[in-house]
């Protein structure tokens, strides 16, 4: 894979923050918009539409949920959000006060996962509302994104611990620590290999995880790239934003990478995601979601 084509979808103004995306399961684009505290829905070639959260909530990470609705994080208002496909919006207090969560996954459990940047915990939400924490064996570690492992397990990124941490279904926490320090892993993805990709932001550099905790790290070639983001694709490429450098990457299964510029300066990349339309998606905080599209071939 050689070229792509990346198209703007302008879905906001340039204050509103366009930050973290997926696809739902109604066949559209769902996305978080970060500063002015509302969930966006793109349907691809339509114009979208915006549901309003308190204004200073800070929705974050978006992520489908077993019951077909959608769930988000609310960083500033320390709760989880959750709206329906025809915009029907619940939030959910989480316990712990100031806790600030920020990744949300699905887990093979029928609940939600989500991560507490601010309290050393990983907790568990159901469909209901139900939400338990476990408390992780570190303190200051800020764990960051989360996702389903294909292990039975949920892995998430420690980013001031420097390490990746597995929680099981029983609240079992296991780490595994970087071998570069300071790295300051933030995304994580499952890939379809047995391994999970994740990104390390302080680094410049990609990483590579196995379900035994085998860590295989990859330096980009800007080290002052900002790796943000990474989801893998049908064919197991792990694509990934590059928040300072204003370019989205593609790691194949073998390391060989490939990188590309966006279209606008400064546009500040930053959740990216599988479309339902089978392209790449990236969130740019400055107002758009960009459609990435390999030139050569399909994804």
């Amino acid at each position: 894979m050689t070229r792509v084509s990346i198209e703007e979808h302008l879905v906001a103004d340039g204050t509103a923050g366009p930050y973290a995306l997926t696809t739902g399961p109604d066949g559209a684009l769902w996305f978080t918009l970060v500063h002015s505290g509302r969930i966006g829905r793109l349907v691809p070639g339509e114009k979208p539409t915006t549901y309003r959260l308190d204004p200073d909530s800070g929705p974050t990470v978006i992520t489908p949920g077993p019951d077909g609705a959608l769930w988000f994080t609310e960083y500033r208002a320390h709760r989880i959000g959750r709206i329906t496909t025809d915009g029907v919006i619940d939030a959910f207090d989480v316990p712990t006060p100031g806790c600030a969560p920020f990744g949300i996954a699905a887990g093979p459990d029928g609940a939600l996962w989500f991560t507490e940047t601010a309290a050393d915990r990983i907790g568990r939400i159901t469909v209901d509302g139900r939400v338990t924490e476990f408390p992780l064996p570190v303190t200051g570690a800020f764990p960051s994104a989360i996702t389903a492992g294909g292990d039975g397990g949920m892995w998430f990124t420690l980013n001031q611990a420097n390490a990746i941490g597995r929680i099981g279904m029983d609240g079992t926490v296991t780490l595994h620590h970087l071998p570069t320090q300071t790295a300051a892993p933030v995304g994580i993805a499952a890939g379809h290999d047995g391994a999970l990709w994740f990104t390390e932001i302080a680094a410049g550099q990609i990483g590579r995880i196995t379900h035994d905790g085998r860590i295989t790290e990859f330096p980009l070639p800007d080290r002052a790239a900002r790796p943000h983001a990474v989801t893998v694709d049908g064919g197991g490429t792990a694509w990934f934003t590059e928040w300072g450098a204003n370019r989205v990457g593609a790691i194949a299964p073998d390391g060989s990478l490939t990188l590309h510029d966006l279209p606008t300066p400064h546009s500040e990349p930053h959740g990216i995601t599988l479309g339902p339309d089978g392209a790449l998606w990236t969130a740019l905080e400055t107002g758009a979601l960009a459609r990435i599209t390999p030139a050569d071939r399909s994804i």
